[in-house]
């Protein structure tokens, strides 16, 4: 019987291409795969636990793996942050988000108006954030016109020079958007995505907030909600689920800020049953730049971190290591990959088992649901 689950997800480290990924344009995508081809990162404690004896992981075996090791597939028909969330903790979204390429015109006027400010704005076609505020960042600081774009994600994009907007003026950009941004226009996620810098030179700062739509039905974080049991979500947990089902937050910005505060919860916290973790810095830093060089630095940085999370376990606790997509940075796209993901699944004296391949993300609510002993989950089959 498991008593906690600590869940962290390494955000974008996809593991190949799934079957459908020509339909995304996704062809030869293999997140983890290529940035070790790149640039072999060290990362001895991933591979210790089964990393490269994962199905087509092209990255090294090792003889006895300390894990459980597989790989998972995703039935929700999107290669977003929030789908691959929600499908982790049990909910398949069906239709998925709306993909926009360019919002209507009249939206984004209306939008504008609501927010009290006038009806200009720069952008509205797809771009990587840091192209955008390239083209775009020096007409925005003479105009005040916010920046605004979209990706092959189902994703409204807001961006603003931190001394033209006020962060609380972007958030409530954001805001307004997340309310209009339902019914035929279901988007996932509205991301404020401020910067700082002079024309040439600008960066983007940590003050990045998502604002997604709360769950459209009922996953793992409200059933253990409902059975007394609560979750901690690190990183931008909070914001994939609006809360629902997240006791508390610790709103970390990097993954150096979101490893160390797993580690000391799982040494000193012993109210949740859940740890969930997003570590954002692979996606948000280095996949999404086409940073393989960072996307590896990132990956050893937490490899190196690993033996502390190992030895924070208790003997009825659980760990999973996963990701919610790929955005692998070696492709000439910047967007999100349409990729399996790793798992890797540890706890004292349990046997290990090579977990194949999995159908559906939701495994992960399959395996907490019955081992923390309340029954089958709806979807999806236990690790165990």
């Amino acid at each position: 019987m498991l008593n906690r689950v600590c869940i962290i997800v390494l955000d974008s480290a996809g593991i190949g291409e799934l079957p459908d990924a020509a339909e995304y344009g996704d062809v030869g995508a293999h997140t983890l795969g290529n940035v070790f081809a790149a640039c072999t990162p060290e990362i001895p404690n991933l591979l210790a636990m089964g990393l490269g004896n994962i199905e087509n992981s092209r990255l090294p075996q090792v003889e006895n793996p300390t894990a459980m090791f597989g790989r998972m597939g995703q039935k929700t028909r999107a290669k977003d942050t929030t789908s691959g969330h929600w499908e982790m903790m049990g909910l398949i979204v069906d239709p998925p988000f709306r993909v926009v390429e360019k919002f209507p015109e009249e939206m984004l006027s209306e939008w504008l108006r609501r927010a009290g400010r006038d009806t200009k704005w720069l952008g509205n076609f797809p771009a990587s954030g840091t192209q955008i505020i390239d083209e775009l960042g020096e007409e925005h600081m003479k105009t005040g016109a916010p920046i605004v774009y979209t990706s092959a994600d189902s994703v409204f994009q807001i961006a603003a020079h931190e001394e033209i907007i006020s962060i609380d003026k972007l958030y409530k950009l954001c805001e307004t958007a997340r309310e209009m941004l339902v019914g035929e226009l279901f988007i996932g996620r509205v991301i404020a995505r401020p910067f700082v810098g002079k024309p040439g030179a600008f960066s983007r700062t940590e003050n990045r907030r998502d604002y997604a739509v709360p769950p459209t039905g009922k996953t793992l974080l409200d059933a253990l909600e409902e059975h007394g049991k609560t979750t901690l979500g690190i990183g931008k947990i909070e914001d994939i689920f609006c809360r629902r089902g997240v006791a508390e937050a610790n709103h970390t910005k990097n993954n150096a800020a979101g490893i160390a505060a797993t580690i000391e919860s799982l040494e000193n916290n012993h109210a949740h049953t859940i740890i969930f973790t997003n570590l954002v810095d692979f996606d948000m830093k280095f996949g999404h730049r086409n940073d393989v060089k960072g996307y590896a630095k990132s990956l050893e940085e937490f490899d190196k971190e690993l033996p502390k999370i190992l030895a924070a376990l208790r003997p009825d606790d659980l760990l999973i290591i996963t990701a919610d997509h790929g955005c692998d940075p070696t492709t000439p796209g910047t967007d999100h990959t349409r990729e399996y993901v790793p798992v890797l699944a540890y706890q004292r004296n349990v046997p290990l088992a090579h977990l194949g391949t999995r159908e559906t993300f939701a495994d992960i609510a399959a395996t907490i649901y019955e081992g923390l002993g309340l029954g089958r989950w709806s979807i999806g089959e236990s690790l165990f």
